[in-house]
């Protein structure tokens, strides 16, 4: 049914009032959704217990405002933002657009949220209202029970920070942020932030995530990783993860890539820049976590996200080495019964 409607009405809509939409509806339906048992099975990484393996992908909930709500339709973990150090509108609008043939969507947001300090000031009232039992790693460990998903904060690069300040604006949102966070995700592989992804050469990384890490003080951090990166450059983020103690990579982000879709090649130019996320991104994604896996061992966790839409999709993830698995475009399509079905579906 949902499949229907989305089709039908939902495609008639401009895509980012309809995220909107959706998200107030999903915030609203919280005290009848957290009646339902949780799907799946725990899984044990970063330290954490998991209650399932899957979680929802950074993007949809930039501001942590419905964290409670998502975990309530079956995400084991939450992950929030892009936050940035500084406040910003994000890019110009349009900058939200599916591509239904591709089952697909194609975003130049800009990283648009409230900032690190807005964001946490939010953070800090939910703890409390928790009786200040979130964010609290200690507890997570062992009680899967306690309120909420597991509560992932993805951080970025402010747009008006210069590239050669990148590292005071990543620790200004780590200092920020980390009370609240059960793991902390440094995000240098959006492409809609000019010079970001420059930051994922190794040389610019190491400083970022050696910075974060003190603020972090043990709290889990991983980095995320663009889909675009040749072999060798997965191979070099992977080595330098396991050099300086990181406890996981995310793989993938959005794609720049536009090769091989099903949309006419004139709309896509129509659309312009913007990241490409969803089914066009399942080989690629899986052929890089296969890449990290094979480097890193078996002890660092992998977060494998892009392109995932059914439990085949998600248990192909697992068996290729996924610790985890983060889904978003595939939510947006397949409607709220998505996560269920996932996270039920998938063996460890």
């Amino acid at each position: 049914m949902y499949r229907a409607l989305f089709d039908h009405v939902l495609t008639r809509s401009d895509p980012e009032k309809a995220h909107h939409t959706g998200f107030r509806a999903i915030r609203a339906a919280k005290p009848v959704l957290a009646l339902r048992r949780t799907p799946g099975e725990p899984v044990q990484a970063l330290g954490l217990t998991f209650p399932n393996a899957l979680g929802l992908a950074a993007g949809f909930d930039k501001n942590a405002v419905g964290i409670d709500a998502l975990g309530a339709l079956g995400f084991g973990h939450v992950e929030v933002g892009t936050v940035t150090g500084e406040a910003q509108p994000g890019n110009p609008k349009p900058r939200l657009f599916r591509l239904t043939d591709d089952r697909a969507v194609i975003n130049r947001m800009g990283f648009n949220n409230d900032g690190a300090e807005v964001v946490a000031a939010r953070l800090k009232a939910r703890a409390e209202s928790f009786g200040g039992r979130v964010g609290r790693r200690e507890e997570r460990t062992t009680d899967v029970s306690r309120p909420g998903p597991v509560l992932g904060i993805n951080i970025g690069k402010s747009k008006v920070v210069p590239e050669d300040e990148a590292v005071r604006d990543y620790e200004k949102s780590a200092r920020l942020l980390t009370p609240y966070a059960d793991y902390l995700v440094v995000n240098v592989s959006s492409p809609n932030t000019p010079g970001l992804r420059n930051l994922q050469a190794v040389e610019k990384l190491e400083p970022i995530l050696t910075a974060v890490q003190t603020i972090a003080d043990g709290l889990p951090l991983l980095v995320k990783i663009a889909p675009d990166l040749s072999d060798d450059d997965v191979l070099a983020v992977a080595d330098l993860a396991l050099a300086i103690g990181l406890d996981g990579i995310i793989a993938t982000n959005t794609t720049i890539s536009r090769d091989g879709l099903r949309t006419p090649a004139a709309k896509v130019e129509e659309i312009g820049a913007g990241g490409l996320s969803g089914r066009p991104l399942t080989a690629r994604s899986l052929d890089v976590l296969r890449l990290l896996r094979d480097r890193v061992g078996p002890e660092l966790t992998l977060i494998g996200v892009g392109g995932i839409t059914t439990v085949e999709d998600a248990q192909a993830r697992l068996d290729a080495g996924a610790t985890l698995l983060q889904g978003y475009t595939a939510f947006i399509y397949e409607g709220p019964l998505w996560p269920r079905r996932i996270a039920g579906g998938v063996r460890a």
